[in-house]
């Protein structure tokens, strides 16, 4: 348990709030949604239900099924890798931390949603004028925001903790 609270392993409260959001904003899309059509919420914001079997911007999604099972494991595999970089990383590098918690807890998110429905659900709607831009959800945001932290820390702070 000490470990815990000395590692990155002590931010996994944020990958539960991600994941608990997520699940929590996807069950109300589907809920409250019809399948396809915009709810117009500003001139270049809609929430439009949709379902997903592929990956980022509908990636393989015309496939024959075999891609719920490859993002599946693809998703684990990624899971691991960053609990255990979390387990390694000190817990006061908190921008490391936060940006690999925000991955994790949107890629089991999106997990989910592809183990239990087999297809992700994505219901926020962003465009101008004719050119829409993929539908995505909130485990998408928190990947989006986790990478691009992940990449500043890799470029502008790795390289102070590395001189100190």
């Amino acid at each position: 348990m000490n470990r815990l609270k000395q590692t990155g392993l002590g931010w996994l409260w944020l990958a539960l709030l991600v994941l608990i959001l997520d699940q929590a904003s996807k069950q109300l899309a589907d809920a409250l949604l019809e399948y396809a059509r915009p709810v117009t919420l500003l001139p270049v914001f809609d929430l439009t239900l949709l379902y997903n079997k592929g990956a980022a911007f509908s990636f393989l999604s015309d496939q024959g099924g075999w891609q719920r099972w490859f993002f599946s494991a693809v998703a684990l595999g990624v899971g691991g890798y960053l609990l255990h970089w979390l387990s390694r990383t000190p817990k006061n590098e908190r921008l490391l931390c936060v940006s690999l918690t925000l991955i994790l807890g949107g890629a089991l998110g999106n997990l989910i949603d592809r183990l239990l429905l087999g297809h992700v659900i994505d219901f926020i709607s962003l465009h101008w004028q004719q050119y829409y831009y993929p539908a995505f959800n909130i485990a998408d945001c928190a990947i989006t925001v986790g990478a691009v932290l992940l990449i500043w820390d890799a470029l502008f702070l790795e390289r102070r903790r590395s001189s100190s």
